[in-house]
C-alpha cells in the first residue's frame, strides 16, 4: 500500500515537474526576447512582398540572422495562423522583440510607414529612380507613368510640367501603396498647397501656377539666398512683362544636360540651339520646371519684389549674392568686374 502511494507522489511530482517546465518553455518562446538579442543589434526592417510566403519570410530572417530561436518563432507562427496569412508590407522589428509581439504585427499586417523627403531634383529620371526605388512598386513604373501624356493629363498636366505636382516636403506612405495611389496623394498634396491665396497671387503676377513653379525652378538655381529670390523672381517678371529673352544660365545648362558648367558663354549658348530651354533664344518660359523649387522659392516668387531691374549678375565680393541693375550698360560694367574676378580664380 505505502509503495503504490509513493508510486502516486512520485507521479503527482514528476507531473508537476513536467507542467512547471512546460509552462516555463511556453512563457519563454511567448514572452522573451528572440530577436535583437545581439548587443549591436538594430531595428530591424523586414520587407514582405506581394505574394511571398511564410517560407520567404524565414527566408529573409535567416540571411540576416535577425532571431535567436527559428524553432520557436515558427512554433508561435503556426499557434497564432500567421503561416497561411501572410501580408505583404514594409515592418519594423525592434531589438528585444518576442516571438508573439512580432508575429501578432505581421499577421495584422500592421506597417510602419516609410518617411519620404525629396528636393533638389532636377529631371524626371532622377525623381523616378530616387523615389520609386523606396517602395515595391519601383522606379521603373513610376519613370513610365511621368513619361506617359495620358497619365499626365488625367493630373493636369504633360511630361515637361508633370515635376511641378511634386512639391517638395516629407511625407508619411506605406511601402506597398501602388504607384497610382501614390501619384493621387502627389495630386491631393498639389492641391491643397495652391490656395486661393496662392492662386491669387499667381494671378496678380500674371502666371498660373505651373509657371509660378517653372519660374520658381529658375530662381532655385540662380540663388540659394532666400531674401534675394523676390528680387530675381521680380527682374524675370520684368522681362516676361516686356517679351524679354529671360537669359537664364541655368536653362541653358539644363538644355545641355550638363549641370557642372560653372560659365555661360556664347558657344554653349549656340550649342543650346533652339531648345525651348534655351531662354537666350527662345522668349517667355522654358516649356517645364528645370528642378523642384522648394515651397520656400515658390512663396518667394508668389511675394516676387516689383521695381525696375532688368539685369543681375554674381557679386564678386560677395559670394552668393547679386549687384542688381536698371541700366544696360551699368549691368555690363559689373558683368566685365565679375568676369575678370572669375579669370583671376581660373574658373572656366
Amino acid at each position: 500500500m505505502r509503495d503504490k502511494k509513493d508510486t502516486v507522489k512520485y507521479i503527482v511530482v514528476c507531473t508537476g515537474i513536467a507542467f512547471v517546465m512546460l509552462s516555463y518553455y511556453v512563457y519563454q518562446i511567448f514572452f522573451t526576447p528572440n530577436f535583437g538579442n545581439n548587443n549591436d543589434a538594430k531595428d530591424f526592417v523586414l520587407y514582405v512582398r506581394k505574394g511571398a510566403t511564410f517560407q520567404d519570410v524565414l527566408d529573409t530572417l535567416d540571411k540576416h540572422n535577425v532571431y535567436e530561436d527559428k524553432t520557436s518563432f515558427a512554433f508561435i507562427a503556426k499557434m497564432l495562423g500567421y503561416q497561411d496569412q501572410v501580408k505583404a508590407g514594409r515592418y519594423v522589428l525592434p531589438v528585444k522583440t518576442t516571438n508573439l509581439q512580432v508575429v501578432r504585427k505581421l499577421r495584422s499586417g500592421a506597417q510602419d510607414p516609410i518617411k519620404v523627403t525629396f528636393n533638389s531634383i532636377r529631371l524626371k529620371s532622377e525623381f523616378a529612380e530616387r523615389i520609386g526605388s523606396k517602395f515595391s512598386f519601383g522606379s521603373d513604373t513610376l519613370r513610365k507613368l511621368l513619361a506617359d501624356e495620358a497619365v499626365c493629363k488625367k493630373y493636369g498636366f504633360d511630361t515637361s510640367t508633370i515635376l511641378a505636382m511634386f512639391i517638395p516636403n516629407t511625407y508619411e506612405f506605406y511601402w506597398t501603396l501602388s504607384a497610382e495611389t501614390f501619384m493621387n496623394r502627389m495630386q491631393n498634396e498639389y492641391t491643397q498647397f495652391w490656395t486661393v491665396k496662392r492662386k491669387e497671387q499667381a494671378q496678380a503676377a500674371g502666371l498660373t501656377p505651373i509657371q509660378v513653379s517653372i519660374l520658381a525652378s529658375i530662381v532655385e538655381a540662380e540663388t540659394n539666398m532666400n531674401t534675394e529670390k523676390p528680387t530675381v523672381a521680380g527682374v524675370y517678371i520684368n522681362r516676361l512683362n516686356i517679351n524679354m529673352p529671360l537669359q537664364a544660365d541655368p536653362t541653358v545648362k539644363f538644355a545641355l544636360g550638363d549641370f557642372s558648367i560653372k560659365r555661360i558663354n556664347h558657344d554653349l549658348i549656340d550649342a543650346a540651339g533652339n531648345s525651348p530651354y534655351n531662354t537666350y533664344r527662345v522668349t517667355g518660359l522654358p516649356p517645364g520646371p528645370i528642378n523642384m523649387p522648394s515651397i520656400t522659392t515658390i512663396d518667394k516668387v508668389l511675394n516676387y519684389e516689383s521695381h525696375n531691374y532688368l539685369f543681375f549678375v554674381a557679386d564678386p565680393k560677395k559670394p552668393g549674392y547679386h549687384i542688381f541693375n536698371a541700366d544696360y550698360r551699368s549691368h555690363v560694367n559689373k558683368a566685365n568686374q565679375y568676369r575678370k574676378s572669375l579669370n583671376t580664380r581660373n574658373i572656366h
